[in-house]
């Protein structure tokens, strides 16, 4: 989602005469795209602030914009430490103006949650794969999230606008399609004629020459069995599901107001998998929730070892200002929040590289994407699965849909040859 709004920022930066360049220095405009789902990240932008803030050069130093959830949730604190211009994530069809001003002082466009601006530019990172928005915001209010208080509530784009945009990149050459959301199965409830994700998606495969649609996040306690099998029945839908666990004990869960249990979960893994025999299911987990026991922990474990993802990104609590979990007692320790992630990476890492390694002869479709950077002679893609393929061949590939066997497999992927 990040990335899709840095394309639109660049776009927006284009149309009025602004040229990406390498050396910072040489700026006239720097904007700083930022995320405060953690701690880390968010601390990263006051860093790249300060040094922003010692540049010369031939302009005297840039213009600093700051957008993205920082700027929503810490406009304040960004004005204090020297930002020029604050954007929050609703506002960037007033960042045109605002850049053309040159504004002197510091200017805060908050935007809350006033309707999100269609048809703004975008400058797309890739020709072959593209992101396409289908809700903003987030009505969770999930105890450990500042994205509802960043992004603002939920707001889905008309169906038609939506298909009107995938037409136009995969017009433009895109073969790879992710339908965006903070959680894309909520998409449509707030319309004025409701439609559902399931509809959205057969409207969205019925593109001619669209090769593959995707999407990223699902909450769990919005899928449908209705979802699961619209995904098997339509060609270009890929077996690949993203589908946040956030943890594997029933109390955290809870407590995180996540809305399901991991019966429940791991029903919906189940029949996905059965509707879809070669889907991939990657998640994401977090340890040392407020409150989380060893024995909260160890179900967490024992849902990874039943469950078998092939991927996971897995991350230690950290409290976010404003957050229901930021005031929740007991802590967990920062040592043992990190001898808990450890241990359970060491669990994933291991399972990933079994799963990879057991489809060793497969063979995968592959959308070849670039040379491989690090091997002369071959090249790289993803397959269905969202899974790395690096195999010999020639840079006239690149765009093109083949047919990899898989030949060794690795924690990230696999080597191959071509079929």
């Amino acid at each position: 989602m990040n990335e899709r709004d840095s394309e639109t920022l660049a776009g927006i930066c284009e149309g009025i005469g602004l040229s990406p360049c390498d050396d910072p220095a040489d700026a006239e405009v720097a904007i700083l795209n930022t995320c405060a789902v953690r701690e880390k990240p968010q601390e990263k932008v006051y860093s790249r602030l300060g040094e922003l803030r010692k540049l010369g050069g031939p302009h005297g130093g840039p213009l600093i914009v700051v957008t993205g959830c920082v700027a929503q949730i810490d406009a304040d604190e960004l004005r204090r430490r020297g930002a020029d211009i604050v954007v929050g994530p609703r506002c960037y069809d007033m960042l045109q103006s605002a850049l053309e001003e040159r504004l002197s002082g510091c200017a805060f466009i908050e935007g809350g949650d006033r309707p999100v601006a269609e048809c703004l530019p975008a400058a797309r990172a890739s020709k072959l794969k593209a992101f396409v928005n289908i809700i903003y915001g987030c009505d969770n209010f999930c105890a450990y999230c500042i994205v509802p208080y960043a992004r603002g509530r939920e707001q889905s784009r008309r169906p038609e606008d939506i298909i009107a945009e995938v037409r136009d990149v995969v017009t433009s050459g895109c073969r790879d399609v992710t339908l965006l959301g903070q959680n894309v199965n909520s998409y449509g409830h707030d319309l004025p004629e409701p439609v559902s994700f399931a509809a959205l998606m057969r409207q969205a495969d019925a593109v001619e020459g669209l090769d593959r649609l995707r999407f990223t996040t699902s909450h769990p306690k919005d899928m449908t069995q209705d979802l699961i099998e619209t995904m098997a029945s339509l060609p270009s839908a890929c077996e690949h599901l993203h589908l946040p666990i956030q943890a594997g004990s029933d109390a955290v869960l809870e407590a995180m107001g996540r809305g399901y249990t991991y019966a429940h979960f791991r029903s919906l893994i189940e029949a996905a998998r059965e509707a879809m025999p070669r889907m991939s299911v990657t998640t994401d987990v977090m340890v040392g929730f407020p409150g989380e026991t060893e024995e909260d922990f160890e179900a967490t474990l024992r849902a990874f070892e039943e469950i078998r993802f092939d991927q996971a990104f897995m991350f230690k609590y950290n409290d976010r200002p404003g957050t229901r979990a930021a005031t929740m007692e007991p802590k967990v320790s920062n040592a043992e929040k990190q001898r808990r992630l450890l241990k359970l990476v060491a669990l994933q890492n291991a399972t990933s590289r079994v799963i990879n390694v057991a489809t060793e002869g497969e063979v995968f479709e592959v959308l070849v994407e670039e040379a491989d950077p690090k091997s002369a002679g071959k090249v790289r893609g993803r397959t269905r699965q969202n899974k790395l393929m690096i195999f010999p061949g020639e840079e006239s590939l690149i765009g093109e849909l083949v047919n990899v066997r898989a030949v060794k497999g690795f924690l990230w992927g696999w080597t191959g040859e071509r079929v």
